[in-house]
C-alpha cells in the first residue's frame, strides 16, 4: 500500500479530523474504501450522492439515508421572503418539521463513528450542509460539526462537478464562494485534512501521465495539444478499428452510436430481463433491465470480476453465441471464450442490532442481471472508473470542466487513444477554484505536523467524549418527553426510571469536570504516565455508573413489554438503550486509543472488547429475565358482531400452514419475500412453527456450521458474507432465533 494511503488510515484511526482522500484517476481512492473495514477500528457508514455511486462503492444514497426531498438547502434558520427566481428551497426548520427521522435512522446515525461520503466532486455545498444539520439533530449535539462524527470525503474534484439548475445558482450565491463540498458553512472552520495520493496504478508511462497532469491543472502547452492531436483519425480509419470503445460527451450520442450499430448486425435479436427481488428502486439499477443483444454486438463490462478475475469494469467483448439464456462472448485483446454469468446487486440500508446495539446492514432488495451494457459508444460521464486499453475520444463538443482529462485518463497508453475530432484548446479547462483549493490544501511535506496536532486534538476530544454525560442526558430527556400511549395510573412511575438515569449522570457532573480538567491539565504538561493511570481509573468507575444504568433501564424495558398501548413509550427506551450502550463503548475503548496514540500506534482491534461488553449485556439480560416472569393475561371477549381478524402475522402462518412456500405467500400478499421470512423467523422465536417448516435440514445446518467458524460478537453482514449470499437475512434471523430457542429450552 502507497504511504499515503497508510496516512490516510492513520489519520481515520488516530484522530476525528475529518479528511479529504483525493487524487488523481487510477490511484487507488475505490480500492481503500473496499479495504477500509479491514484498516480502522470505527464505526461507519458510506454514503454517496448518487444511486450508481451508492451501489459502486457498497453504500446508499445521501438522499435515503438523511431522509432529504428533492429540494435546495439553504444554511439559513428562515426562508427569505422573496426570492430573486422560483425553486424548491428548504431549511433547518422545515426538515425538522416535514421531513422528520424516524427512530431507527436516529439510533444509526448516533452508533457511527466515521462518516464517509464517496464521488464528493458531485457533492453540492448545500447538500453537505443538510447533512450536517441532520447529523447534528439526531446525535444532540449542535457544537460541532456533524454532531462529532469525523467524515471521510472521497473524490477527484479534477473530473465530475456538482450539477447546478440555472434556477438556483441566483440564491444559492448568496450563501456559497462556489458549489464545491468545501464551502459548506460546516467546514467554515473545521475544513479537512487534504491528503492527495500520487502513485498511478492505470497508467505507467511517464510521458503520458505528464500530459494528464498538464491537462488536469490548466497547464497544458501546445505542444502537449499537438501530441493528442497527432493521434486524430479518419472516419474511414475508425471504420476499420475492432474491439474498440467511443467515449463521447452527450447520452443521446452514445445512445444513438450503440443503436445504430446493434441495428446492423442481422442476426436475430433477444431480450435478457433483470431479476428483481424486494426494494429496488429504478434510481438505482446498475445496468438496463432489458438488454437487447445479438451476436457480433459489442459489449462492455460493467464491474469486477472478483472469482476468475477473467474481465474488470470496462473489459470490452464481442458476443458470440446465444442460446436460451446463456450467451457466450469472446473476450477483446486476448480472445478467450467465456460464458456470461449474472451478477447480483443489493439495495441496503443501514440498521442496529437489536440484540447488540452494534451497526449492522439489511439486504432490501436484489437486482441479478448480466453485468454488461452495449459498448461501441459510451458517454464520458459514465466512463468514470472505467479502465480501457483502447477507445475513440469525441471531445469536440466537450461543454463542462475536466470531460477531456476524464475522457483521457481512462486509457493506459496513447497507444490506445483514437480521435473522431481534434482537441481545440479551448474545450480543455478545469475550474480555478478547484486549482486554488488544490494549491493552498496539498501540503504533503506538513503531513508529519499536521498528525501530531490533530492526535492531541483527538486525545482531548476523547477526553471530553467520554466524561461528559451531558449528550446522554439530552437524549435521554427528549425520548421520554411525551410518553405517548401510557395508561394515565401508571404514567408516573414509567417516567421515573428514565428519570432516574438521567439524574443520576447528573449528579456526576461536578465529577466529570473536574476530571476532565485534570485529565486536560496532564496533557498539556506532558505526563503521559500519569494522565494514562487517571484515564484507566476514571473509566473503570464509570464504566461501572453506566452498566448499573443499563441494568436498571433493560429491567424497565423487560417489565414494560408486558404492558399494553405503550409502543412508541418502548421505542423511546430503545433509543435511551442505544445512547447508553455507545456511551459504554466510548468508555470501553477511550482508555485503550489514548494510550495507543501516545505510544505511537496506528492501528487497533477492538473485537475483544466488542465481544465482553456482548457478554456482559447478555449476563444482564439473563438475570433480568430469571427474575421476571411474565404476565399472563386474560383474553378479552369479542362482542357478537365483532369479526375474528388475523394480524398479518397470523396470516402468514396460516398461508404456510396451508402448504404454501415464501414466494407464493408473498406473491398472495402483495409482500416482497423478506417481509413474509421476517414474520416466519419471528414465529421461530415465538415457538409458534419449527424453523424445518420452511428451511430444510440441510441448510440449517449449514448456516448453523458457518455460525460456529465465525468470531465471537460477528454480524449478520459476516454471517451473509462467509456463506456469500446463499441465504437472505431473513432466513439467517430464523436460524439464529431457533438456536437460541433451543439453547433456552436447553437451560430449563
Amino acid at each position: 500500500m502507497e504511504d499515503l494511503l497508510l496516512t490516510a488510515a492513520q489519520f481515520i484511526n488516530t484522530t476525528s479530523s475529518h479528511i479529504f482522500l483525493t487524487g488523481k484517476a487510477g490511484t487507488g481512492k475505490t480500492t481503500f474504501l473496499k479495504n477500509l473495514k479491514s484498516v480502522t477500528h470505527k464505526s461507519f457508514i458510506v454514503v454517496a450522492p448518487t444511486g450508481i455511486a451508492a451501489l459502486n462503492a457498497g453504500g446508499v444514497t445521501i438522499h435515503s439515508q438523511f431522509l432529504l426531498p428533492p429540494a435546495t438547502f439553504l444554511p439559513d434558520r428562515f426562508l427569505p421572503v422573496n426570492f430573486s427566481e422560483g425553486g424548491n428551497f428548504i431549511n433547518q426548520n422545515v426538515l425538522a418539521q416535514k421531513h422528520p427521522m424516524n427512530s431507527v435512522r436516529k439510533q444509526v446515525l448516533r452508533s457511527i463513528d466515521l462518516l464517509v461520503i464517496d464521488e464528493v466532486s458531485m457533492l453540492r455545498a448545500d447538500l453537505l450542509d443538510a447533512i450536517d444539520y441532520r447529523m447534528k439533530a439526531a446525535r444532540n449535539n449542535f457544537k460541532q460539526s456533524f454532531g462529532g462524527v469525523q467524515v471521510l470525503f472521497i473524490g477527484d474534484l479534477y473530473q465530475l462537478s456538482p450539477v447546478v439548475r440555472q434556477s438556483e445558482k441566483e440564491t444559492l450565491s448568496k450563501y456559497y464562494n462556489s458549489f464545491w463540498f468545501y464551502e459548506a458553512k460546516a467546514l467554515q472552520n473545521n475544513q479537512p485534512v487534504y491528503i492527495e495520493l500520487t502513485k498511478i496504478f492505470r497508467q505507467h508511462d511517464p510521458y503520458f501521465i505528464g500530459i494528464l497532469n498538464n491537462l488536469r491543472h490548466n497547464l497544458a502547452t501546445h505542444e502537449n495539444i499537438d501530441i493528442l492531436n497527432q493521434y486524430f483519425k479518419t472516419e474511414a480509419e475508425i471504420g476499420s478499428l475492432s474491439e474498440v470503445v467511443t467515449l463521447t460527451t452527450h447520452n443521446a450520442k452514445a445512445d444513438e452510436i450503440n443503436l445504430r450499430e446493434l441495428k446492423k448486425l442481422t442476426t436475430p435479436s433477444h431480450i435478457f430481463k433483470a431479476r428483481l427481488e424486494g426494494e429496488f428502486p429504478e434510481s438505482l439499477f446498475p445496468v438496463s433491465p432489458n438488454i437487447e443483444l445479438k451476436v457480433g454486438a459489442q459489449i462492455m463490462f460493467t464491474r469486477n470480476d472478483n472469482e476468475e478475475k477473467m474481465y474488470f469494469n470496462g473489459k470490452l467483448a464481442t458476443v458470440t453465441e446465444i442460446k436460451d439464456d446463456e450467451v457466450k462472448v469472446e473476450l477483446a485483446e486476448t480472445h478467450q471464450p467465456y460464458g456470461l454469468k449474472r451478477e447480483r446487486w443489493e439495495n441496503k440500508k443501514y440498521t442496529l442490532n437489536k440484540t447488540t446495539n452494534t451497526l449492522d446492514d439489511e439486504v432490501v432488495g436484489t437486482f441479478e442481471q448480466f453485468p454488461i451494457k452495449l459498448a461501441w459508444a459510451i458517454t464520458i460521464h459514465k466512463s468514470q472508473g472505467l479502465t480501457f486499453d483502447k477507445a475513440i475520444i469525441d471531445v469536440g463538443h466537450a461543454f463542462a470542466d475536466g470531460q477531456v482529462y476524464v475522457a483521457l485518463s481512462r486509457l493506459r497508453s496513447l497507444h490506445g487513444l483514437s480521435l473522431r475530432t481534434r482537441i481545440p484548446p479551448t474545450v480543455i479547462s478545469t475550474d480555478k477554484q478547484v486549482v486554488e483549493y488544490t494549491n493552498a490544501n496539498h501540503k504533503p511535506d506538513e503531513m508529519g505536523n499536521t498528525m501530531k496536532a490533530h492526535q492531541q486534538v483527538f486525545i482531548q476530544h476523547l477526553i471530553d467524549s467520554t466524561f461528559d454525560f451531558s449528550v446522554l442526558i439530552k437524549i435521554i430527556h427528549w425520548a421520554v418527553k411525551e410518553p405517548i400511549g401510557l395508561e394515565k395510573e401508571t404514567m408516573e412511575g414509567m417516567k421515573s426510571v428514565p428519570t432516574q438515569i438521567a439524574e443520576a449522570l447528573q449528579a456526576e457532573r461536578a465529577n466529570t469536570d473536574r476530571f476532565r480538567i485534570q485529565l486536560a491539565g496532564l496533557l498539556t504538561a506532558n505526563e503521559p504516565d500519569r494522565f494514562l493511570e487517571r484515564i484507566e481509573k476514571g473509566c473503570a468507575y464509570y464504566k461501572n455508573i453506566l452498566l448499573q444504568c443499563l441494568e436498571k433501564l433493560l429491567r424497565h424495558k423487560a417489565e414494560m413489554s408486558h404492558q399494553k398501548r405503550i409502543k412508541t413509550y418502548l421505542n423511546n427506551l430503545s433509543e435511551i438503550d442505544q445512547a447508553l450502550s455507545k456511551q459504554i463503548e466510548t468508555v470501553d475503548k477511550s482508555r485503550y486509543l489514548a494510550s495507543g496514540i501516545l505510544k505511537g500506534e496506528d492501528k487497533f482491534d477492538f473485537e475483544l472488547l466488542t465481544a465482553q461488553r456482548i457478554a456482559k449485556r447478555k449476563e444482564i439480560e439473563a438475570r433480568i429475565n430469571r427474575e421476571i416472569k411474565p404476565i399472563e393475561r386474560k383474553a378479552k371477549k369479542k362482542k357478537k358482531n365483532q369479526t375474528d381478524e388475523l394480524s398479518t402475522y397470523d396470516t402468514t402462518l396460516q398461508m404456510l400452514n396451508s402448504g404454501m412456500d415464501v414466494k407464493q405467500i408473498a406473491k398472495e400478499r402483495g409482500l416482497v419475500p423478506s417481509t413474509i421470512e421476517g414474520h416466519l423467523a419471528k414465529a421461530v422465536e415465538a415457538g409458534r412453527i419449527s424453523i424445518y417448516k420452511f428451511i430444510d435440514e440441510p441448510s440449517v445446518a449449514e448456516v448453523v456450521n458457518a455460525r460456529e467458524q465465525l468470531h465471537e460478537g460477528f454480524t449478520s453482514k459476516d454471517l451473509y458474507e462467509m456463506l456469500k449470499g446463499k441465504f437472505s437475512y431473513g432466513q439467517l434471523r430464523a436460524v439464529t432465533n431457533h438456536l437460541m430457542l433451543q439453547n433456552s429450552d436447553n437451560k430449563k
